[in-house]
């Protein structure tokens, strides 16, 4: 009855532990600095275990996956017996590309599925490398328990030709699958699904804003997905906590020139060293940013008028491309937790009648945010990306 969620980076593995009878995390821990010195985080709330960042050697995933294995199952800091009462392995996906459309179990190491996702390197070197390490790891720990893949883009793959395609050479985008995306899947499905179960109407035109150091935002059509921000990578769409957002393609090679920016390290300067940092020479923490702000520092209030400004324009942008607007929902650490964003990037939207209620919008606990006369709904719904995923997961292997 429990299922295992994993999210494994080139060098960490986060993990939570769901018993599916109730839908409640169990367990959560991280494995960081695997292949060096290595240090593990583990907490089990009902019995206030919590392990902080202790060192153990963890030369690979596999003695991540072991490491995580035997923390769950002793008896002072672990919430089950024994190995086998873990039904499945939830794997967090970023990218699947055009081959992974759909949460898919695992058919073997060698099967179709690890072959797709294998695919994927090329379009996400990083992500994709470390999440097969993490994959093979578990692969090699619990052989026989059943493993499933849940992509962040599956959610967009109901988006028309016309929102996903680039205008680029079409014989280009079918040799190299160059095509919008999108990601954070995973949590705009979750919210959305929320927020129709609190409008009441399974045919809602929603917005979600997914807004952290990593910000997207979709247009979610009675439950689909029709546009979203982030494009053939996450790089693409608002401005950042170090990500520059959709720019002008030729600032890229103009800057490489002038700045002698070599062709490997661009891409790098695109994801590090833009956003929230390069507007505001501060951080890339939108909470640092905003005390700049507060204090007096103009590029720091720049960079927060910009991705007020550009979460408008999308809001907008989106109920056009929907004929029409139900609700707007915030969510992620900046969505969920940032009042003063949410208002900044609400304000002035009466005309597509969104109107916000400042003591709700201050609310220790906010959910809906809208004054009672406002046409468009308001709400800020926390994402459960992991919960997506155990769920997911537990359909799958209990067809």
């Amino acid at each position: 009855m429990f299922v295992l969620v994993v999210n494994a980076g080139s060098s960490s593995l986060k993990y939570q532990l769901f018993d599916m009878e109730t839908s409640e995390m169990i367990a959560k821990g991280l494995c960081e600095r695997i292949g060096t010195d290595g240090l593990y985080t583990h907490q089990v709330p009902s019995k206030n275990v919590s392990i902080k960042k202790i060192e153990i050697a963890m030369p690979n995933h596999s003695e991540a996956v072991s490491t995580v294995i035997k923390y769950l199952t002793d008896a002072e800091t672990g919430c089950i017996s024994d190995m086998s009462e873990i039904s499945a392995v939830g794997h967090r996906i970023v990218h699947g590309g055009p081959w992974l459309i759909d949460s898919v179990l695992i058919d073997g190491p060698d099967g179709r599925v690890l072959t797709d996702l294998r695919k994927c390197i090329d379009l996400a070197p990083l992500h994709t490398k470390a999440h097969l390490q993490g994959i093979e790891g578990c692969l090699s720990v619990m052989p026989d328990v059943p493993q499933v893949l849940v992509m962040d883009t599956a959610f967009h793959q109901t988006m028309p030709q016309k929102a996903f395609m680039y205008p680029i050479p079409y014989d280009l985008y079918e040799k190299h699958a160059v095509r919008r995306y999108g990601f954070h899947g995973t949590s705009h499905r979750y919210v959305s699904g929320k927020a129709l179960e609190i409008l009441g109407n399974p045919d809602a035109k929603i917005v979600t804003c997914h807004l952290g150091n990593g910000s997207s935002i979709s247009a979610v059509n009675a439950g689909k997905c029709v546009d979203t921000s982030m494009g053939f990578t996450p790089l693409e769409g608002v401005i950042m906590g170090s990500r520059c957002g959709a720019i002008d393609p030729a600032v890229v090679p103009f800057l490489m020139e002038k700045e002698n920016i070599p062709v490997e390290k661009m891409g790098d300067w695109m994801n590090k060293q833009c956003g929230f940092l390069g507007v505001s020479g501060v951080s890339s923490d939108l909470r640092d940013v905003r005390n700049a702000a507060d204090g007096g520092n103009e590029r720091a209030q720049l960079a927060l008028d910009i991705l007020a400004y550009q979460i408008k324009k999308y809001v907008g942008g989106y109920a056009a491309a929907m004929n029409g607007l139900d609700c707007v929902v915030f969510t992620a650490g900046i969505g969920e937790n940032d009042a003063t964003m949410r208002a900044m990037a609400m304000k002035d939207l009466e005309f597509l009648g969104i109107k916000l209620d400042e003591e709700k919008n201050n609310s220790k606990d906010p959910t809906v945010i809208s004054a009672d006369d406002s046409r468009v709904k308001v709400l800020v719904i926390p994402t459960n990306e992991e919960l997506v995923i155990a769920s997911d997961t537990w359909n799958i292997v209990n067809q």
